[in-house]
């Protein structure tokens, strides 16, 4: 079994590789600020070991609906010079649970709202939740109504 040196400094292409993400992300995500490297003498990229584990969140977080901002913010959280502990993991993940269920109700209510708009088959302007005579939605706010009446909804829940 070999040595696993945690300040081991893997390159870009081993990262991605390792990462199972293409070197244009690896570089995307350093430009965002989501992982961190150092450069040699020669100006080439290198990464500590431990950059693979934040490759991991990111995925995990985008799998599960995150944006690469919400992702970032959880980051920020973690120390950028080492691996977490496992009490530095826990209170991240217990955050991105509680955004990830305030999504599910989102996504229930808006499917209550499909069901009521489309699945009645009727189409008529006169009880449509989207008919919007006079752009009267813009007083509303930006964005969709369904999303921004789901929103609440999954505040007041």
């Amino acid at each position: 079994m070999s040595h696993i040196a945690p300040l081991e400094l893997l390159s870009i292409g081993d990262l991605a590789r390792r990462a199972g993400v293409s070197v244009p992300t690896v570089r995307y995500y350093e430009k965002r600020g989501l992982i961190q490297s150092t450069r040699t003498a020669g100006n080439k990229r290198q990464f500590p070991r431990h950059t693979l584990r934040r490759l991991a969140v990111i995925a995990a977080g985008q799998r599960v609906g995150l944006t690469l901002h919400e992702i970032a913010t959880a980051l920020a959280a973690l120390p950028s010079d080492r691996a977490p502990t496992q009490r530095e993991w826990r209170h991240m993940s217990h955050q991105w649970a509680a955004t990830v269920a305030r999504r599910i109700r989102q996504l229930e209510a808006l499917q209550t709202s499909l069901d009521g708009c489309i699945g009645c088959g009727c189409l008529s302007l006169g009880t449509c939740t989207l008919f919007n005579p006079d752009d009267e939605a813009a007083g509303e706010g930006p964005g969709s109504r369904w999303l921004r009446k789901a929103d609440a909804a999954a505040i007041t829940d």
